[in-house]
């Protein structure tokens, strides 16, 4: 997810490394921090890889400032990430809010939709957080109050997700 954050935000503009750590960093929020020893080797990565560039400019004080933009080839890898994305950016809820974030990139709608549409598969699936016998518990048959509330909070997050997805799904299909 850092190497498609990374594409993500590059492809709006070019970035300095402080920039681009600022940003992902708030898109992650504090559940999932960026630090200097992921982002720089991904970056190094990626360039190496041939999808980013970068070029030096004066910074505010004495030193330099690299700027980091996307090649050609960048840009088609961001967008094959994004319509391809792998089971599990599908089916965790934090990884696919980070498709989320950039799956406007992709011009085709109906690419958009397919997408979208995998996660409402996945939401329709009968899940909890806890089983009993291999069967989803459910809030009214958790034990205790705290799992009680972590299922109704999911049940509610879920339900406005199932709905917003229908409505988008809807409206990229016309």
């Amino acid at each position: 997810m850092l190497e498609l954050s990374i594409l993500g935000f590059l492809y709006d503009e070019p970035l300095h490394g402080y920039e681009l750590k600022a940003r992902i960093q708030a898109l992650n929020g504090h559940i999932r921090p960026v630090s200097d020893g992921a982002l720089y080797p991904a970056i190094t990565r990626l360039a190496k890889a041939g999808l980013i560039e970068h070029r030096t400019e004066p910074g505010s004080g004495a030193a330099h400032r690299r700027i980091l933009s996307l090649t050609t080839a960048g840009r088609a890898e961001l967008l094959d990430r994004l319509r391809n994305p792998k089971d599990v950016d599908i089916t965790d809820g934090q990884r696919f809010f980070t498709v989320l974030a950039f799956l406007r990139h992709l011009p085709d709608r109906a690419d958009q939709a397919v997408v979208l549409r995998r996660r409402q598969a996945f939401l329709a699936t009968p899940s909890s957080f806890f089983y009993r016998d291999g069967e989803p518990v459910g809030a009214e048959e958790a034990p205790d109050l705290f799992r009680q509330g972590m299922l109704r909070i999911a049940r509610a997050t879920g339900a406005e997700e199932r709905k917003w997805l229908a409505e988008a799904i809807g409206s990229l299909e016309g």
